[in-house]
């Protein structure tokens, strides 16, 4: 049974990755994929009541993050609809594009710590969308934009699922995760991103055409600042909704919807129907992309087999028995994020080391934290930031290979690097 789940998700994650060259659709492989691994687990248990609960359990943990995201690309779409990008890109005066890249990648950086690397991935590519005229450039901004939100979610304790995971179960405080991962975070930002600033030197930006709205009616200043301010400030508020309430960040930010789509509706209440329908969120609704929700749903629920049938704990429990070193099997396990989900390996890694023996901030759990936070860059499918932007600018998975890959391992180890160095001598 084991042996048959490891060769399907191979074989599903080999589709994926070859989306292109096969002609289908990277969410049909994942659902595929996710229907073959749950139909093979089942047939193998004598308990039909545990595996509906298992099912039960990875379907609400997944569907947390689908409704998430939902309700981020939502907000999103409704600010662009209301031209509310144009309060930050009109205030963008660089013409070259190294220069828009320092600025992108250190501006994401630091949001992401604020807001988390999922949603900042979603606004700042939105607002390159905004930018950027050739796609190739919007390819290399937002393979960065990758990068620089997994840097910056991994030194706090709300930018990265993981971050969250390990914050909540008492393996870390807020204050020391900040003080041990912000530099080696920033150094695995830097390594990549100076390296793809340099190759951009001596190129503009470009002149993006502007487009003739036709339908007879614009947003005022008053309707573009308010729905952007809005608008950021319920992705702002998500973090700080959950630490009050305690509920899941889902819940805020469908809470937050509510609130934006409420307030468009008393803003536009007076003018026509057939003019009115763009800017409203039924109207963003139909613009998410919903072939990305699906595919991420199929990864999701992929790789909760391995979790259930616990191949994931006995490859923790194997390395631990072969390599013997935390710091080096905490680095395997930043680079084995890249290709699975990143929250099954950290959480492994809760089960497999106690507080008991590692106490609260030990160094193996903020290292962990930036491992597991970082690596996820090295693949576009490593972590919920790639599969966003991968969904929303259609990047390839080889070419992120070819052109990202390299430099955000270089990035990894750089960080890596720099962690255990001020381990040392601090």
């Amino acid at each position: 049974m084991l042996t048959a789940i490891v060769f399907v998700f191979v074989l599903a994650y080999s589709a994926i990755a070859l989306e292109h060259p096969l002609k289908v659709n990277k969410s049909a492989s994942a659902l595929l994929g996710a229907g073959l691994l749950w139909t093979i687990y089942a047939l193998s248990q004598s308990d039909p009541q545990l595996v509906s609960e298992q099912l039960g359990e990875s379907l609400t943990g997944t569907a947390q993050i689908v409704f998430f995201l939902m309700g981020a690309m939502t907000i999103v779409e409704v600010v662009d609809a209301h031209n509310g990008f144009e309060v930050i890109t009109k205030r963008i005066n660089t013409t070259k594009l190294a220069s828009l890249m320092w600025l992108v990648g250190i501006v994401t950086f630091f949001l992401s710590a604020i807001l988390d690397n999922l949603t900042t991935t979603i606004v700042m590519i939105s607002l390159m969308r905004k930018i950027l005229v050739k796609q190739e450039d919007r390819l290399f901004f937002a393979g960065m934009i990758v990068v620089a939100a997994n840097s910056g979610g991994a030194w706090s304790p709300i930018g990265d699922v993981t971050t969250t995971m390990l914050w909540i179960g008492g393996q870390i405080s807020a204050t020391a995760i900040v003080q041990s991962v912000v530099v080696p975070a920033f150094v695995s930002l830097i390594v990549p991103l100076g390296a793809v600033a340099f190759s951009l030197r001596g190129r503009e930006i470009g002149v993006r055409p502007r487009i003739k709205i036709d339908h007879g009616i614009q947003t005022t200043e008053f309707e573009r600042n308010l729905m952007f301010i809005m608008g950021l400030g319920i992705l702002v508020a998500v973090p700080a909704f959950k630490t009050l309430t305690h509920l899941p960040p889902f819940m805020g930010i469908l809470f937050g919807l509510g609130i934006l789509w409420l307030t468009g509706d008393l803003i536009h209440r007076h003018k026509e129907d057939e003019y009115k329908q763009r800017f409203t969120l039924a109207h963003a609704l139909s613009k998410i992309d919903m072939s990305s929700l699906v595919f991420f749903i199929g990864i999701l629920l992929s790789v909760a087999t391995l979790e259930h049938t616990h191949i994931l704990i006995s490859l923790a429990h194997w390395l631990d028995r072969v390599v013997g070193r935390q710091e080096v099997i905490v680095l395997v396990i930043g680079i084995v994020s890249a290709v699975v989900d990143n929250v099954p390996l950290v959480a492994a890694a809760m089960g497999m080391y106690s507080l008991t023996t590692f106490p609260t901030d030990h160094f193996l759990w903020a290292f962990l934290a930036y491992c597991a936070g970082t690596g996820g860059s090295i693949l576009v499918i490593g972590s919920a930031a790639g599969v966003a932007a991968m969904g929303l600018e259609k990047i390839d998975f080889f070419w992120y290979v070819r052109k990202i890959s390299g430099l955000a391992l270089l990035g990894y180890l750089a960080g890596a690097g720099t962690f255990l160095l001020q381990r040392h001598f601090l």
